[in-house]
């Protein structure tokens, strides 16, 4: 079986971001992203996608014993099946509504 790629984005998604940036440190973990990962990995390669230092992402996912479950560690947009990112809007093909979704985007742990 050949395995689709996901984008899988780091803040926000596998640890505790909650907005605020601090470029030299990583918030820990969220509870349940090891048992996430490891339901994701099971049908899909993984990418982890970060606009953060790479070696800093590297030492943190090493640290939390995630290495295992990334194909690689990138901060360039790859082709992929699908992206699951905290801060995305959907294109659903009417730009109306694009333009209200983005008028009106929060991220999930603001609401």
């Amino acid at each position: 079986m050949i395995k689709k790629t996901i984008l899988l984005d780091l803040d926000g998604v596998l640890n505790k971001y909650d907005g605020n940036y601090f470029q030299d440190e990583i918030a820990p973990i969220r509870e349940g992203a090891v048992e996430f990962l490891i339901k994701l990995s099971k049908n899909f390669k993984i990418i982890l996608f970060t606009t953060r230092d790479l070696s800093m992402v590297n030492k943190w996912v090493v640290e939390n014993s995630l290495l295992k479950y990334f194909e690689k560690i990138t901060n360039i947009k790859e082709p992929a099946h699908l992206i699951v990112d905290d801060r995305c809007v959907r294109f659903n093909g009417d730009y109306n509504q694009t333009l209200n979704d983005i008028s009106n985007f929060n991220v999930w742990y603001k609401d």
